[in-house]
């Protein structure tokens, strides 16, 4: 029963996040086409880790995110019922540029592999 509640608020904490982020006004985040891809509460809800995708560059986009924390917070903290408001820690999120590099990797091997047969 607590998996599920925190499977909740995580999903809750990074919607209510990526509606937060249309308010910041910080360059380093709102040129970058930043998303929030996820969120991970602690269990007694002190610390929330949100990963996030951008288009630019990670580091500078991490440090405006971290600038802007306490606007998201105080969006957090009147959106969400939450007792305590989770201290946010951003953490670069790869698995799309992976995912991608994979998909790029696999359809090398189709390729490959489609001419291999095709001269055996």
């Amino acid at each position: 029963m607590a998996n599920h509640r925190r499977s909740r608020i995580n999903d809750a904490v990074a919607q209510e996040l990526t509606i937060g982020l249309r308010s910041v006004r910080d360059p380093r985040v709102t040129e970058n086409f930043v998303t929030v891809t996820r969120a991970e509460v602690s269990p007694d809800l002190r610390n929330a880790t949100v990963y996030y995708s951008c288009m630019g560059d990670p580091k500078e986009v991490r440090r405006g995110l971290d600038s802007c924390c306490g606007v998201l917070r105080h969006h957090l903290a009147e959106t969400l019922n939450l007792r305590i408001t989770p201290v946010l820690a951003f953490v670069h999120d790869t698995s799309i540029a992976h995912g991608a590099r994979i998909a790029e990797l696999l359809e090398e091997i189709r390729v490959d592999g489609g001419e291999e047969d095709g001269n055996a």
